[in-house]
């Protein structure tokens, strides 16, 4: 499940939005996506009765019916995954010739469709993106979040123009890039007796109330193949609750309900205000991980978003010649030295 950050214009999630587009084709990609008017409508932020008068107003222009309302869900008529198809293609012919004219005219303006997984949405792109657009006044940047399949999935159905993610993605049918450098770490409650410890043994994991991320989050799916490695099973986990972000984590380790693995990139300014919670070192186990873009296979970002895909990499590089440790190389885990 998607959730928008921030305030933004009707349309700008469901297929993406070319400013040369039909707002009702929008709609209708909206409602054939979610098989939902109400979901649709909440993606859009419009009201359902808005939503159901552009459908209406499309299916009188063709003459044709183009959704089943019969059941619980908005399904497809044979008509209707014929114009979705079609559409589909025309968004993409239509971004293609905006980039390809703002390429000419060296004027990147407008709407910049992104997509990150939850830790860097929250941690790592707000800053990226106050540069980039210090740099470039006249983009509009768009932020969705989610965890790694979801935004995977986002990319794939071309809903966004570049994602970012926090962990190999489990579909082949997208292109992934290194951009910078993470570890997961362990963190517990200050008066926890770990955190008064130098170091545990990957085997005490075992005895801890575990907060662990949701099924499908890159965060959990790091964690698990490392721990594999290392002879414990996730089943061998005393995993308490599951929550859906960083946030949800830190305050449940704060609040004493257990330990959990969270990005570093999450937690230095926590660590610089002093709360309530410690980093645990793990004997023979390190956990780094690449933070990825991802794009749809076939031909490569275009305008705007290859624009901010240049930035990072030339970010990306400033960072490794001062020295402050972005690095780039296949996500692993790694035995302290």
């Amino acid at each position: 499940m998607l959730e928008t950050m921030g305030t933004t214009p009707s349309g700008c999630f469901n297929g993406g939005m070319a400013s040369l587009e039909n707002f009702r084709l929008v709609v209708f990609r909206a409602v054939a996506e979610q098989r939902s008017f109400r979901k649709a409508a909440e993606e859009l932020y419009l009201t359902q009765p808005a939503v159901s008068l552009q459908i209406k107003a499309l299916e009188k222009d063709l003459g044709v019916q183009l959704f089943d309302r019969s059941g619980a869900s908005a399904r497809l008529t044979p008509a209707g995954a014929v114009l979705l198809d079609y559409s589909r293609r025309a968004l993409k012919l239509l971004a293609h010739a905006e980039h390809q004219i703002a390429a000419i005219s060296g004027n990147h303006a407008g709407r910049l469709l992104l997509g990150a997984s939850t830790t860097i949405a929250q941690y790592v792109l707000p800053r990226l993106l106050g540069e980039f657009c210090a740099k470039n006044p006249r983009v509009f940047p768009a932020l969705i979040s989610g965890n790694t399949e979801g935004i995977v999935e986002a990319v794939k159905e071309q809903r966004v123009a570049l994602g970012f993610i926090e962990g190999p993605p489990r579909s082949r049918d997208v292109r992934t890039e290194p951009f910078l450098r993470d570890e997961l770490v362990l963190i517990a409650p200050a008066a926890h007796e770990w955190a008064e410890q130098p170091s545990i043994a990957c085997a005490d994991l075992a005895s801890a109330p575990m907060l662990m991320r949701e099924r499908g989050s890159g965060s959990r799916r790091i964690l698990e193949m490392a721990l594999e490695r290392h002879g414990i099973k996730r089943r061998a986990l005393s995993i308490v609750m599951e929550l859906d972000s960083t946030e949800a984590i830190k305050s449940a380790v704060e609040a004493g309900l257990g330990v959990g693995f969270v990005s570093r990139w999450a937690i230095a300014k926590d660590l610089r205000l002093g709360h309530s919670f410690k980093i645990v070192e793990i004997k023979g186990l390190r956990m780094h991980r690449d933070f990825l873009t991802v794009t749809a296979k076939g031909p490569g970002p275009e305008g705007r978003a290859l624009e901010f895909q240049k930035f990072l990499a030339e970010r990306a590089g400033a960072q490794r010649s001062s020295g402050r440790g972005v690095q780039h190389g296949a996500a692993k885990t790694s035995a302290a030295r």
